[in-house]
């Protein structure tokens, strides 16, 4: 049996809890979720989500025991990065939902997340926690960084780059041989056909700066 915690209690962590809850019955993992961990804990207030407790801040986990398993179910990329590389001491989980589809020589770094019905096709190289959020497809020969989000329905087509905290918005699609910047926030349903520089925001079809 493998322990684990899950950092953060939004939206976005009731959908990991589901992966994980769908793993044990679908796939006979043997994950078991022990707690959360939020900063909003109030230990006069009992919060849970599927069942299962927040049982402190995220501080505590200096103080669990060692053979826990984590992962950080928080959408922001940012807050993500800090929370990663200030315990990187500790090990992290990757989840993939049972009905996402991963092909072969892909590769898939720790802390990163696959939700159901996602797409990611041979050859892709996916860094540390990431987000590829439903339904989202990931074309051949794409590598994307750590702590990246890939919002439900986008589409990265063949060949893509994109770099550390760029967030790609539902429904957009980034055609193919396309290099997305560092910290770039794509606009939902925008079609990118040209390369982007660091921390811009795009919208639009084809995409124009915010």
């Amino acid at each position: 049996m493998k322990k684990v915690i899950v950092i953060g209690s939004g939206g976005h962590a009731k959908v990991i809890i589901d992966i994980i809850l769908q793993r044990n019955k679908i796939l006979d993992d043997n994950l078991n979720i022990i707690g959360i961990l939020d900063d909003k804990y109030n230990e006069d207030e009992k919060i849970e989500i599927f069942e299962t407790p927040i049982i402190g801040k995220i501080e505590k986990m200096v103080e669990l025991a060692e053979d826990i398993h984590y992962i950080i179910a928080i959408g922001n990329n940012s807050v993500r990065r800090k929370i990663a590389e200030k315990y990187s001491d500790k090990k992290f989980i990757t989840l993939i939902h049972p009905k996402a589809i991963i092909g072969e020589k892909v590769k898939i770094e720790e802390g990163t997340v696959v939700m159901a019905g996602s797409i990611i096709n041979s050859y892709t190289k996916i860094g540390k926690h990431c987000i590829l959020n439903t339904g989202s497809i990931i074309e051949h020969d794409n590598t994307i960084e750590d702590y990246v989000h890939i919002s439900p329905n986008a589409t990265l087509c063949g060949g893509v780059m994109i770099k550390e905290e760029a967030w790609i918005g539902a429904g957009a699609t980034i055609i193919q041989e396309k290099k997305i910047g560092k910290k770039v926030m794509v606009g939902a349903g925008a079609v990118v056909i040209k390369n982007l520089q660091d921390q811009i925001k795009v919208i639009g079809v084809p995409t124009k700066i915010l």
